[in-house]
């Protein structure tokens, strides 16, 4: 069964190699979890329903607390502490169309407001229920989960927007397709989710990110359906995609998307290269993008990183060894590790690997074929799993992202770690900070943040900490130039930080668009604007 105040299923863990911890001892100090509530004594407290029956509708207080919050650090507090606040009135897993746009005027009539729910990994507050005297209706499209159509002379596929992952994925390559996006949320988030959000695969470097993957569907809003046909291109006005992608739930439920899939590949492979500094390595990805070579992915750590991600490996004498070996070869103290990816075709990947390799060396990295790159793919969506035991050892875990053109990258990192790094100084907390850039375009690329630090026993002084950190990185990111999110949306979260990019007239016309859809403002209130 799946963690009600954690991440993913009960039965899979991701122990801590002893190297780890004592790593972490030595990067942080040694730490003592907070005392975690039971689930018996937080369903104890759950008040009444306010909601009306409805035959579609449950009630129960453990289906709507395991519908009440995501994935975020503040919803970990809440869940861990149980001080959860407000819980859904009631969860809905329609099965149709038809069912949706019942629910929807119910809740009109209701006086209710409307939270679209798909796998509930949002990380930044999308569906959680906010304080108010309207009752709360949570739509899960769990049950619309159903491949629906396969043209596989177009390689367009209708799945129902519940399809998670897995079963999207298992659903193409039955029939020999792959859509290739993969989240590290892939487990557990879902189509519409990815759509809702404006998702970014792994793998986008070859197969797309959603918006590109995205090819029309339907979604249901308060004012009607809206229907979005797929064309391969069009010059007949502006998209209506782009208004849906990004859409956080606003508009409406998207609840069937067609998607283009891809021939599943010939040969799919992970490369390890090592590159000298962080400067050299960063030169070598952009020269790799900037060819416009057809690899799937180019995942660059930063010198934090990579100490971290091979102290957490656990392999120590494989690790001395490369790190012997290395450093025989001028990669030392500085080393910064580059996955690349290369999927497709076997002679294009063949040809592809060794041009990223050349240019690679031409900067001095060292490949170390595919051990490396094979260990992350097999770890790629067990890495959340890490956020339980880090959790229950005392470690609070966090991550942030952004995008910006190659030019202010450098600086960007610079000032997100050091504003992480000096966040906690008035309680004297050191924080350990990790950067890596995990989608690369030739005009620029994402910086992904890992921060990791101690947690005190009061659950409101571990959200002290944690607004301390994200507002601190937040005002980094705005000032350096970057997006305030590259993959995860914005939610509550980044909302405060929306307006320095969107501008006054970006967010009128935003807020124009959802009153034109959703009039009685039924749906996902506080969400993306105020």
């Amino acid at each position: 069964m799946r963690r009600w105040n954690g991440w993913g299923d009960d039965t899979q863990d991701y122990p801590l190699p002893e190297g780890a911890a004592h790593f972490l001892e030595e990067a942080l100090g040694p730490a003592t979890p907070p005392v975690d509530a039971a689930l018996e004594d937080v369903l104890a407290t759950a008040p009444p329903s306010r909601l009306p029956p409805h035959p579609l509708i449950v009630t129960d207080a453990e289906t709507r607390l395991r519908h009440t919050r995501g994935q975020s650090f503040p919803d970990w507090v809440a869940l861990r502490s149980g001080r959860i606040g407000p819980l859904p009135d009631g969860v809905a897993f329609p099965t149709a169309g038809e069912e949706v746009r019942e629910l929807l005027r119910y809740a009109r009539d209701a006086g209710a407001r409307v939270i679209p729910y798909g796998g509930g990994t949002s990380v930044v507050g999308h569906i959680n229920p906010l304080p108010g005297d309207a009752p709360v209706l949570t739509i899960s499209l769990a049950r619309m989960n159903h491949l629906e159509s396969l043209d596989e002379a177009s390689g367009l596929a209708r799945f129902g927007a519940g399809v998670t992952g897995p079963d999207l994925e298992a659903q193409l390559r039955a029939r020999g397709f792959t859509l290739g996006h993969y989240p590290q949320s892939f487990e557990f988030s879902t189509l519409g989710g990815w759509i809702a959000t404006r998702s970014s695969g792994q793998q986008s470097l070859g197969y797309g990110r959603i918006e590109r993957l995205f090819s029309g569907g339907v979604v249901e809003t308060p004012t009607g359906t809206l229907v979005l046909p797929d064309f391969p291109a069009s010059a007949a006005g502006p998209d209506l995609r782009e208004i849906v992608l990004g859409s956080e739930g606003r508009l409406g439920v998207i609840t069937q998307a067609s998607v283009r899939a891809s021939r599943l590949p010939q040969v799919e492979a992970f490369h390890g290269v090592f590159l000298p500094d962080w400067e050299r390595g960063r030169e070598a990805v952009r020269a790799i993008a900037g060819a416009g070579l057809p690899l799937s992915m180019l995942r660059l750590s930063t010198p934090g990183e990579t100490i971290t991600t091979l102290a957490l490996a656990g392999h120590d004498r494989l690790i001395g060894a490369l790190e012997r070996m290395l450093a025989l070869r001028g990669v030392k103290d500085e080393k910064c590790m580059l996955i690349i990816a290369v999927t497709g075709w076997e002679k294009v990947a063949r040809t592809a690997l060794r041009e990223a390799l050349g240019l690679c060396k031409e900067h001095g990295g060292i490949h170390v074929g595919q051990t490396f790159g094979k260990q992350w793919h097999k770890s790629r969506f067990r890495t959340p799993y890490l956020r339980n035991t880090l959790w229950e050892r005392g470690y609070g875990v966090d991550t942030l992202e952004t995008a910006a053109p190659w030019e202010r990258i450098p600086a960007l990192v610079t000032a997100i770690e050091s504003a992480l790094h000096s966040a906690l100084a008035d309680v004297d907390e050191r924080v350990h900070v990790f950067t890596h850039l995990s989608h690369v375009y030739p005009h620029g690329s994402s910086v992904y943040t890992t921060y990791i630090f101690r947690l005190a026993a009061d659950p409101e002084e571990n959200l002290r900490r944690w607004r301390a950190l994200k507002g601190r990185a937040s005002e980094a990111i705005v000032a350096g130039g970057g997006t305030i999110s590259h993959q995860h949306g914005v939610g509550v979260d980044h909302a405060p930080y929306l307006a320095a990019e969107k501008g006054a007239l970006g967010l009128g016309a935003i807020r124009a668009l959802c009153a034109y859809f959703d009039p009685d403002g039924l749906l996902n209130p506080g969400k993306l604007i105020e």
